[in-house]
């Protein structure tokens, strides 16, 4: 299925997890992508050659000016974006005993701000071509209490707001927004936490399993398409039924 034809796409924080996996199967359904990365340059560089096609860029999503000229280097080189997913994130686990004014302001900086920057730098070319798809990748974390990592919750709860904030400024325009909100997938991030903690959240998953990043990236590759054509604003869990628990 080749429904991104003739698409461009910008996926942030691409170089592996689950933005490489959006970015494959954006690719695989015939989009043309940019590959954003900070850190990640060989993996990012390795990314764009699997998939054929397409571009690697470097920018901090939490400089403006870096944003900015991210936006004109893909335009220039691939076309204006008409799918982007905002998945670049900071997680760091701190109980409020650990939780500094730095760890704060960096996972705000990076989770929230980050796709603000990145939104604002598309939206009034979306807007005026009247065509545009944007997923934000927010987490379980923003609906339920998280003691051990309140700044990623508030970064991640903030961003399911600005998700509706845009859906319903943009759908005028034929711009739509939604989010996802993963539960416990098998990333990086996953990796730092502690083994029995991550053990723990596990058996509590009515699934009694972990999510793969391909899961998440087809939920992400269904909701920038015309399959979606009705849905805006909505924030998609993909948790294996936890958020269902008590």
């Amino acid at each position: 299925m080749k429904d991104f034809e003739g698409r461009v796409a910008l996926v942030t924080g691409a170089a592996k997890g689950i933005g490489r996996a959006v970015a494959a199967e954006l690719a695989r359904r015939g989009a043309r992508v940019a590959v954003n990365f900070l850190t990640g340059e060989k993996e990012a560089h390795a990314t764009v050659r699997e998939l054929g096609a397409g571009l690697a860029v470097r920018a901090d999503v939490t400089s403006e000016a870096e944003v900015a000229e991210m936006a004109r280097r893909v335009e220039l080189e691939l076309g204006p974006v008409d799918l982007l997913v905002n998945n670049a994130g900071f997680y760091a686990m701190a109980a409020h005993d650990k939780l500094t004014p730095e760890i704060w302001r960096k996972t705000l900086e990076v989770n929230l701000t980050g796709a603000f920057l990145v939104t604002w730098a598309l939206k009034d070319s979306m807007i005026a071509r009247r065509f545009g798809r944007i997923v934000n990748m927010s987490s379980i974390s923003a609906l339920a209490p998280r003691p051990w990592s309140m700044a990623y919750a508030a970064s991640k709860a903030g961003l399911v707001s600005l998700t509706q904030g845009c859906a319903a400024a943009f759908a005028p325009h034929n711009v739509r927004v939604n989010a996802i909100a993963p539960g416990l997938v098998e990333t990086e991030m996953l990796h730092r936490s502690p083994r029995e903690l991550v053990e723990q959240l596990r058996e509590q998953t009515p699934m009694k399993r972990i999510g793969a990043p391909e899961e998440i990236a087809k939920l992400a590759a269904f909701l920038l398409s015309e399959e979606a054509s009705f849905t805006t604003g909505q924030t998609w869990v993909a948790d294996g039924g936890r958020v269902m628990l008590p």
